[in-house]
């Protein structure tokens, strides 16, 4: 039988979101092991980024936002971002004595007694929890999202996600289409154009390249887009959705050398590669699917917070359904920055609801 363990707050997660979360819970005086614990289902620190390829250097990292407290200092922009950001995370962790507990997988959080909730582990391996607050900040990398397509279980080639791309080496001499319009998807053209034989760029709709510095107001009007679709319950969009593609030098040289040449996404997939209505055809030994990922939350489907849009709505960090369960590195906090701050709103209002003080509705 599962054995039970009390705290105030579980946060689940360990990655800038989860990190950011313990860090202001122990600022103001919750103590690890005591008051909260901290579950990650990873191997080791540095959250998600334990696991992208190789060839991701820190240097090419789009806005990695230090954490609070702790600055990342002299890091080498030519090694890989799994070894920087890693490193930093064991160490913050150690610098604020967040003792996180894993590898730790969450199976389910449901409604206990007298008001707590019950954080289930998988197997049991690291019992049940009793809590009286949740922080989930368990991010999209568990959940890359794969279109359908007609015709995909015929390909003869190698089909694989973002979430699963080894670096470009091994696609050298291969023919590579690469779906998807982010920032992962220029990416992977860019690094595998010297390597693959040829590289074909489809995408629902044109990329949009944004020339003009991302400022401060920039930032926040596209935060303020994402944080409306939370609010009506419907799955959160990413910011990069919204902001668009900084035009850089790298871009604008992929550009020119027609590495970047969007074509519409195709009708279908054929055993040797993909085909449009126009009758057009592009062979491929490879699709390689870089079209993100969605919100890792299925651990909480007991709780019914889902709307019928099918996201979580939330005000804040705060899940309006149940003011107990708090989401961060969600909706207009999935950035660095954003599950900073998002970190520091939740553990303000958790603080006010064990302290029994009014929580809006």
């Amino acid at each position: 039988m599962n054995n039970m363990r009390e705290v105030d707050v579980v946060v689940i997660g360990a990655g800038q979101a989860g990190l950011a979360g313990a860090y202001h819970l122990r600022r103001t005086g919750f103590e690890p092991e005591r008051d909260f614990v901290v579950l990650d289902h990873a191997p080791a620190p540095g959250g998600a980024w334990q696991f992208r390829w190789p060839s991701l250097t820190y240097g090419k990292v789009h806005g990695m936002h230090a954490l609070p407290g702790m600055e990342l200092t002299d890091a080498d922009p030519a090694r890989p971002s799994v070894e920087v950001i890693a490193e930093y995370f064991a160490a913050y962790e150690r610098a604020f004595d967040l003792r996180v507990r894993r590898p730790v997988d969450v199976k389910a959080v449901r409604e206990g007694v007298d008001g707590r909730l019950l954080v289930e582990t998988a197997d049991g391996s690291d019992g049940t929890w009793s809590t009286r607050a949740l922080i989930n900040a368990t991010g999209t990398w568990d959940r890359p999202f794969w279109p359908r397509y007609p015709g995909q279980e015929t390909f003869r080639g190698r089909q694989l996600h973002t979430a699963q791309y080894p670096g470009p080496e091994e696609f050298a001499g291969l023919r590579v289409v690469v779906v998807g319009g982010g920032a992962s998807g220029t990416q992977h053209l860019m690094e595998l154009a010297p390597y693959a034989a040829a590289t074909t760029w489809v995408t629902r709709r044109p990329p949009v390249f944004r020339d003009e510095p991302f400022t401060e107001d920039v930032g926040r009007a596209a935060v303020a887009l994402v944080e409306e679709r939370v609010r009506q319950g419907l799955p959160p969009k990413s910011v990069v959705s919204v902001t668009g593609l900084p035009l850089n030098d790298a871009i604008r040289q992929a550009i020119a050398n027609g590495v970047l040449d969007r074509r519409p996404m195709f009708d279908r997939i054929t055993p040797d590669g993909v085909d449009w209505n126009d009758g057009r055809h592009v062979d491929a030994d490879v699709i390689l699917w870089a079209t993100g990922f969605r919100a890792a939350i299925d651990h909480l489907s007991p709780l019914k917070l889902r709307e019928p849009g099918g996201g979580i709505r939330v005000e804040g960090t705060r899940a309006v359904a149940d003011p107990r369960v708090h989401l961060v590195g969600y909706g207009p906090s999935a950035s660095t920055i954003g599950a900073n701050r998002a970190g520091r709103a939740a553990v303000r209002d958790i603080r006010r609801l064990l302290a029994g003080e009014p929580v809006a509705a």
